[in-house]
């Protein structure tokens, strides 16, 4: 597995959920420094703006898009405008997603649970079906989504998280097979691992966040891997600790 050259990205446009912060931002900059105009989505425009102003003094291009993907017609609108500005989406990375508080099967609070529900998985089938048009334009589009090791293995107090990855799994699967022979759109699903993170550390309040890899450890991968020609259908997990 070797680095992708500056220019591999060259004209392609890449958006990017959750990309005012951790395994999203280092993912929307390690795009821009291949070459690729990234679309920068969040709901914190101040992180995204800091975000986008760390991509232009590398010398990359980014764009923000500041949308909460729960809001009704925000990804409707998203889609309209990036079709609008460049006509295609080359890669689309479904990285934004909530973790729930870890807690009993028996004591999910529903309203927490059904804000995951949207945020995880509705927002995430809602943004294939407005950017598949614009994915369809493109000559080598790909899709990734980011999953967990809990949505495969479930794990006690997990359920509430694992259950919507699970979710977004069998969607991302599923996409990956109807596309595969009406389209040149290849889909992917990467479980990054243990990484340093805001959400990591929330759910590992008492872990050494030196002794996992960091975000720009999944985001060089996530780079190479996009520009490989993986098999749509393709699944990773990153294990290794830095």
């Amino acid at each position: 597995m070797s680095a992708a050259p500056a220019a591999t990205f060259e004209g392609q446009i890449a958006l990017v959920t959750g990309a005012s912060r951790g395994i999203g931002a280092a993912t929307a900059r390690a795009l821009a420094a291949a070459g690729a105009h990234v679309v920068l989505t969040g709901r914190d425009t101040k992180a995204l703006e800091t975000v986008e102003e760390a991509i232009f003094e590398a010398g990359g291009s980014a764009t923000i898009a500041p949308v909460d993907l729960v809001e009704p017609d925000g990804i409707a609108r998203l889609a309209t405008a990036v079709s609008q500005r460049w006509g295609q989406l080359d890669i689309l990375v479904i990285n934004a997603a909530i973790l729930p508080e870890l807690t009993s099967v028996a004591d999910i609070d529903q309203r927490v649970f059904n804000k995951a529900l949207t945020t995880n998985v509705l927002a995430s089938q809602a943004l294939i079906a407005n950017f598949d048009p614009l994915l369809r334009k493109s000559q080598d589009a790909r899709v990734i989504g980011m999953t967990t090791t809990v949505a495969g293995a479930p794990r006690a107090f997990w359920g509430a998280y694992g259950a919507t990855k699970a979710a977004l799994e069998v969607l991302l699967d599923c996409y990956a097979q109807e596309t595969e022979k009406t389209s040149k759109i290849r889909v992917a699903i990467v479980n990054p691992g243990a990484t340093r993170t805001a959400m990591r550390a929330r759910a590992y309040p008492g872990e050494d966040p030196a002794t996992v890899k960091t975000p720009e450890t999944v985001a060089k991968r996530m780079v190479e891997l996009l520009a490989e020609p993986f098999p749509s259908g393709h699944r990773e997990f990153l294990n290794q600790s830095k």
